[in-house]
């Protein structure tokens, strides 16, 4: 089994979700706070050490025709830090509509019984497992 660990980059937040490569799932893990300004690399670095991914995915904003938004140049920057700091292969993926998709889901959840309300950090978390799946997708039709 090979473990996949996917990050939701944002200034603020990042959310996380693990998979792996043979059921192709991927489940949400956590929400991390950016310390300064800056990803918080202690909780990275402690949920690589945990998890073992033997490949990250990030997923990359673009507008609808493919080019860059605002938040790209920061995003590729922490992609170039995540293979410089862990030596681990970097993938990016298509993350356009996933924090809409993901709040969609969390308010579905809830209609169904859920009594908590969703969060911030609830849609980071499963924007990053809409990003995995996204990617799971793209690898298997390979």
């Amino acid at each position: 089994m090979s473990t996949v660990m996917c990050f939701d980059f944002g200034l603020v937040r990042t959310g996380v979700a693990i998979g792996n490569t043979i059921t192709m799932t991927a489940t949400p893990e956590t929400t991390l706070h950016s310390k300064n300004n800056k990803p918080d690399w202690e909780a990275i670095s402690h949920l690589i050490i945990i998890w073992k991914p033997s490949q990250l995915v990030v997923g990359l904003p673009t507008n609808l025709e493919g080019s860059d938004t605002h938040a790209t140049a920061s995003v590729r920057r922490f992609c170039n830090q995540l293979q410089g700091r862990y030596q681990l292969p970097v993938a990016q993926e298509n993350e356009q509509y996933s924090s809409i998709e993901a709040a969609q889901r969390l308010k579905e959840t809830r209609q169904c019984g859920r009594k908590k309300k969703v969060s911030k950090e609830d849609v980071d978390q499963i924007a990053a497992t809409i990003i995995l799946e996204n990617y799971f997708r793209t690898i298997q039709s390979q």
